[in-house]
C-alpha cells in the first residue's frame, strides 16, 4: 500500500508523516503522532469525541483523510493548554466537575473553544445548540454547559 508524504502544520507546529490513502486523521493523530488525546468514540461522525479543527473549522477527525490536512492548520487538544498553563476553558471544567470518564472530553474542549472563538458571548440556547454534535453519557451536559458560559464570561471580563 503506498504511503503519502505530507506537510501541516500541527498545534502551531510544522509537522510531516507518512499515510495511505484511506487512513483518517484520528487514525494519523493516534497511530502515527502519538498524539492519543483526541478519542475515538463512534467512527462515524455522530459523537464529537475526535473534534479537531482545521483552519479554524470545528471538524470530525473520523471522517477526514490523513491526506487531507496537506498544507493546512490543525489543532488538537494537545495544543488548546500553554505548557502547564491550562486553558481557560480546561480549568473551568476542572472546577465545575464537568468531566467524567474523560472519552469525550477533549472534543468538548475543542469544540468550546471553537465556539467562544465565534461567538465569545453566546446564550446557553446557543453553547447547547453548539456542543450537539458531541455526546456524553456520563455527565448530564449542565456542568459542562455552565463551564463554558463562565469561561465565556471571564474571557470577556464580564465576572
Amino acid at each position: 500500500m503506498a504511503k503519502h508524504h505530507i506537510s501541516t502544520t500541527i498545534n502551531g507546529e510544522p509537522v510531516e508523516f507518512l499515510c495511505s490513502t484511506e487512513q483518517t486523521m484520528l487514525d494519523v493523530l493516534r497511530d502515527e503522532l502519538h498524539l492519543t488525546g483526541t478519542k475515538e468514540g463512534c467512527a462515524t461522525g455522530d459523537c464529537g469525541a475526535c473534534s479537531i479543527t482545521v483552519d479554524g473549522r470545528l471538524v470530525c477527525s473520523c471522517l477526514m483523510l490523513g491526506v487531507e490536512a496537506e498544507g493546512h492548520s490543525v489543532e488538537t487538544i494537545e495544543g488548546m493548554a500553554d505548557g502547564d498553563q491550562l486553558h481557560p476553558l480546561q480549568q473551568k471544567f476542572l472546577e465545575y466537575a464537568a468531566l467524567q470518564c474523560g472519552i469525550c472530553t477533549p472534543g468538548f474542549l475543542i469544540a468550546s473553544k471553537a465556539l467562544l472563538e465565534r461567538n465569545p458571548d453566546p446564550t446557553e440556547e446557543e453553547a447547547r445548540y453548539w456542543l450537539a454534535g458531541n455526546l456524553c453519557r456520563c455527565t448530564g451536559y449542565d456542568k459542562i454547559i455552565r463551564a463554558v458560559l463562565d469561561t465565556a464570561a471571564d474571557m470577556r471580563g464580564a465576572s
